[in-house]
C-alpha cells in the first residue's frame, strides 16, 4: 500500500532524526547546540502533519543547516526531503536530479487530479531507469 506523500516526507524526517540523534550519543558533536538543533528538528516533526505549508520554511532552515553543521552526514539526508522543502535546499542538488524530481512531481500531480494511486517510491525508480527501458 502505497503511503501519502506528507507521510513519505514524515518518515524520511524521524529516520534523518535518528540519525542526528545518534551523532549526539556518539558524542560527535557539542552537546549545547545539538541539542537546541534536536529540538527545532522535533519542532518540525510536530508541525509538519499539521501545517504542512507553514513548515516548509523550518523545514527549509533544517535540512539546510544539516549540510552546514553535520557534513559528516550530508551523504544521508535523504534526496527526496532537498525537493520537498524546495527552496535553500535545492543549492544541495545538481540540476539533473533536479528535472528528475520535477518530473516525479509532474507525475504525482497528474494522478491526483485524475484521481489515480500515485506511489512515489514505485514512480522514482521508474524514472530512474534507462532510458530504453519499457516504464509500464
Amino acid at each position: 500500500m502505497a503511503i501519502s506523500y506528507l507521510d513519505h516526507h514524515i518518515a524520511l524526517l524521524k529516520h534523518l532524526r535518528m540519525i542526528l540523534g545518534a551523532l549526539g550519543e556518539a558524542e560527535q558533536v557539542p552537546e549545547e547546540n545539538h541539542g537546541l538543533f534536536l529540538e527545532r528538528f522535533d519542532e518540525l516533526l510536530d508541525e509538519l502533519p499539521r501545517d504542512p505549508v507553514g513548515a516548509q520554511y523550518l523545514g527549509q532552515d533544517l535540512i539546510s543547516q544539516t549540510f552546514h553543521r553535520y557534513p559528516q552526514i550530508a551523504h544521508l539526508v535523504p534526496r527526496d526531503l532537498l525537493w520537498f522543502f524546495g527552496g535553500d535546499c535545492l543549492h544541495f542538488m545538481p540540476d539533473e536530479e533536479i528535472e528528475l524530481y520535477q518530473q516525479l512531481d509532474e507525475r504525482r500531480h497528474s494522478a491526483e487530479e485524475n484521481g489515480e494511486p500515485f506511489d512515489w517510491t514505485t514512480e522514482k525508480q521508474l524514472l530512474a531507469l534507462p532510458d530504453d527501458t519499457p516504464k509500464h
